[in-house]
């Protein structure tokens, strides 16, 4: 009997121990959920404002708080594939070897799309041309005819729009003639909008959703109608020619998760593609994948009674 009491005592540091770790990790898991937690979340810079306004009203909606990092696609793609962040919004998915380190750890990636984007090209308001021919930016872009341009701007050499631009003209490099870079989207539209001739290249989020401080820039510079490689008509990035498949540069929006369980990233991916989510895209100037439904009330009778 005394020998089964010190053994009992031996013991119970031991399962108290074992309880508490269980306990604490429970309340770990409780902490992060799909409607509750923190999170960090990279974001493809060209898509920020939009993504911007979508944490603003989740987290007014729930006890959450998501941390947005702008960076260029790049920069993205590398510490996703190093396993140093495991959410993104971007308008492509990791390739087989960027994926290897969560392939290896059996992390099936959750890529939920958002919405669909388009490329835009701006000039000066003052230009006289409104117009620019998808064909003569390519043969451009592969360091031929460089008279057609008086140069094209870009965010960021390792953004996705760059990216994008590289593989229609299926360049491995851009010419170095002709060719300008800044940081960010807003910087393109500032020197286009103070330089005649220029013609910038920038999601078009940025133009229909600009900032306070940067609505006076975006009103000094031009939207350019596209002729696609097909075709002749030339096509406004507009809501509606986007959604019929008219505008030639388009990309589709997802966010990634590789979270190992259902945390926060799963229910802000659940709320973007959501109702609420989508009327918010919709209102960005980019194409939801669903179009939020519209209740209208028919009514028999018209009450003309004033009270």
């Amino acid at each position: 009997m005394k020998k089964i009491s010190f053994l009992a005592l031996l013991l119970l540091p031991c399962l108290f121990i074992g309880f508490y770790s269980c306990d604490k990790k429970t309340k770990s898991q409780e902490e992060d959920t799909i409607n509750k937690g923190k999170a960090i979340i990279l974001v493809d810079e060209t898509l920020l404002p939009v993504i911007e306004d979508q944490v603003a009203v989740f987290e007014s909606q729930h006890n959450a708080s998501i941390t947005l990092i702008g960076k260029s696609e790049s920069e993205i793609v590398q510490q996703l594939s190093k396993n140093k962040q495991q959410l993104a919004i971007l308008s492509r998915e990791l390739t087989k070897n960027e994926a290897e380190i969560f392939d290896n750890k059996k992390i099936i990636v959750k890529a939920t799309p958002l919405a669909t984007d388009a490329i835009a090209f701006i000039s000066h308001k003052n230009n006289n041309d409104t117009l620019i021919d998808l064909n003569k930016v390519i043969t451009f872009i592969q360091g031929k005819n460089q008279s057609d341009f008086k140069g094209l701007v870009f965010d960021n050499p390792n953004s996705s729009t760059v990216r994008y631009i590289k593989e229609l003209a299926k360049v491995n490099a851009l010419p170095k003639d002709k060719i300008f870079s800044f940081e960010t989207n807003n910087e393109v539209i500032e020197f286009v909008s103070k330089n005649k001739g220029m013609i910038g290249v920038v999601g078009v989020n940025w133009l229909f959703q600009p900032s306070p401080k940067m609505q006076e820039v975006v009103d000094n510079v031009k939207l350019l109608s596209v002729k696609s490689l097909k075709g002749n008509t030339y096509v406004k990035p507009t809501q509606d020619n986007i959604a019929a498949g008219l505008y030639p540069m388009t990309r589709e929006i997802k966010m990634l998760n590789y979270q190992p369980y259902p945390g926060l990233g799963m229910g802000f991916a659940s709320f973007v593609s959501g109702d609420i989510g989508q009327r918010i895209i919709l209102k960005s100037g980019l194409v939801p994948v669903k179009i939020p439904n519209r209740n209208i009330i028919i009514r028999n009778q018209i009450n003309n009674n004033k009270k």
